[in-house]
């Protein structure tokens, strides 16, 4: 991994020179430098939300948000699992240049810069309230180290699953809860992963309320802040099973429970539509706090639709048009409803189909800011795009995920879309401005194509000793 933290440089007054022009006229610039919030949903699909077609989850909130900002169509999450798209994510890397590339601890280390040192280091106040997944304890990678000021919640992805946990981390200082447990005794999740047997305090509401907290202090203050508002909602508790029926756990089910639809699916619903509805709260604090005009907020997912803890993707059509869930580098698996709202500076009910993804979040963060992104990462801002103005392509946009069958994936800017399994030395090639949902393999009707993407893939990763590419790639 190379060392960019020596080249951290901040840069002022780029935030004042920030406007919006729409109508003929042009927006004041803002007084200071913008707040930034990132919500960042676990699991949710492509077609989970209202505003990009969902039929039976209520989420009005989300899709006020969408009616009063931008819908980014075409934003993909880092990766189509956890840790890798997080680590994507704060990084500006994709997965063939970051350092975590799987599920597996690997924690972040001393050289690798986040986007959080960055705006911290332009003077952003900085906060984390949800999971995180990039350092256990005592490493080089927990959030403190990493940029954050403050931070609440799950450092072990695994430890996330459940939402009632026995403890959380506050900084690095473990806050004791009152739920009780019981601990998986084999497998991946022995020891970490857990379902709850005495239920008081669901993490979830615990999160929001410190996420509500950070941003009423900060609006006191008037000190330009970033928070990033990681939820667990809507992932499975995948060890549920130790202590119940399934692995959706919600305090109640909201407006679902009478439905005539499997219990698993009733506690989908009513977890994405309370995610829905603490979006709306903090929205709503932004507004009371006079600071709406003044905050950037982005919401996206990490991944595609899981298919776990009793929940099915096709119940509710969780990807909507797209082939694939989680793990998948099909569409579903990858592709995610994403938003943005900036009032006076992005227009209502506006829409992009502008190809973006998650390493493009530390650039942008860093434009909004006016500080100053290290060289050599892989992302570029698409803040031209939130403010409707001319916006740079991306060369290709490229995955790896080498779990559960190794497979690379590579989106040119033309929407052509080449999928390379390697176990197998197969590839796949669709074009998704005709064919959105993968459907037709154009690889033998293209070899020129084929051929362009198997030498892009071959330069578009820099080797990894914990991802290590099979023998026949």
């Amino acid at each position: 991994m190379r060392n960019r933290r020596d080249f951290i440089k901040q840069i002022g007054g780029v935030a004042g020179a920030l406007a919006f022009a729409q109508g003929g006229r042009v927006s004041a610039a803002p007084p200071r430098q913008p707040n930034i919030i990132l919500i960042l949903a676990d699991d949710l699909g492509y077609g989970d939300l209202g505003c990009f077609g969902q039929k039976q989850i209520r989420t009005p909130r989300l899709d006020q948000m969408a009616a009063e900002g931008m819908k980014l169509t075409r934003h993909y999450s880092g990766s189509t699992v956890c840790a890798p798209s997080r680590c994507c994510l704060m990084t500006g890397l994709h997965t063939g240049h970051a350092r975590i590339r799987g599920n597996g601890v690997v924690p972040l280390q001393a050289d690798d810069v986040t986007v959080a040192t960055l705006l911290r280091d332009a003077g952003y106040a900085t906060a984390l309230t949800g999971k995180w997944g990039l350092g256990e304890a005592g490493s080089t990678g927990v959030p403190n180290r990493q940029g954050f000021d403050h931070f609440f919640g799950y450092l072990n992805q695994v430890r996330a699953h459940n939402y009632y946990p026995p403890f959380l981390w506050r900084n690095d200082t473990k806050v004791e809860l009152p739920n009780e447990v019981v601990y998986a005794q084999k497998g991946y999740a022995a020891g970490v992963g857990s379902a709850a047997t005495k239920r008081v305090v669901y993490s979830h509401d615990r999160i929001v309320e410190e996420a509500l907290q950070f941003v009423g202090k900060q609006a006191a203050t008037r000190h330009p802040f970033f928070l990033y508002l990681a939820v667990t909602l809507p992932h499975a508790n995948n060890e549920g099973a130790l202590a119940g029926p399934h692995g959706m756990e919600v305090p109640d089910l909201g407006i679902y429970k009478d439905k005539d639809w499997p219990d698993a699916q009733k506690a989908h619903a009513a977890m994405i539509t309370r995610l829905d509805r603490d979006v709306g709260r903090l929205l709503d604090l932004l507004k009371e706090k006079g600071i709406d005009q003044d905050t950037l907020v982005l919401f996206t997912s990490d991944n595609g639709p899981h298919q776990e803890g009793g929940a099915l993707p096709d119940f509710f059509d969780s990807n909507g048009p797209l082939r694939g869930i989680k793990r998948d580098l099909y569409e579903g698996g990858i592709r995610v409803p994403t938003l943005a709202r900036w009032p006076g500076r992005i227009a209502p009910g506006s829409a992009s189909d502008h190809h973006s993804a998650f390493w493009d979040f530390l650039p942008t963060a860093c434009e909004v800011a006016g500080a100053q992104p290290p060289p050599n990462i892989d992302g570029i801002s698409f803040l031209p795009t939130l403010l409707g103005k001319d916006q740079p392509k991306p060369d290709y946009l490229y995955w790896e995920f080498f779990e559960r069958g190794p497979k690379q994936a590579l989106l040119f800017p033309d929407d052509w879309k080449a999928i390379y399994f390697i176990e197998t030395d197969t590839m796949e090639l669709y074009h998704l401005r005709e064919d959105i949902g993968e459907t037709h393999n154009l690889a033998d009707t293209y070899p020129d194509r084929v051929a362009q993407a198997r030498a892009l893939l071959k330069k578009a990763r820099t080797p990894s000793a914990a991802w290590q590419l099979p023998p026949s790639g």
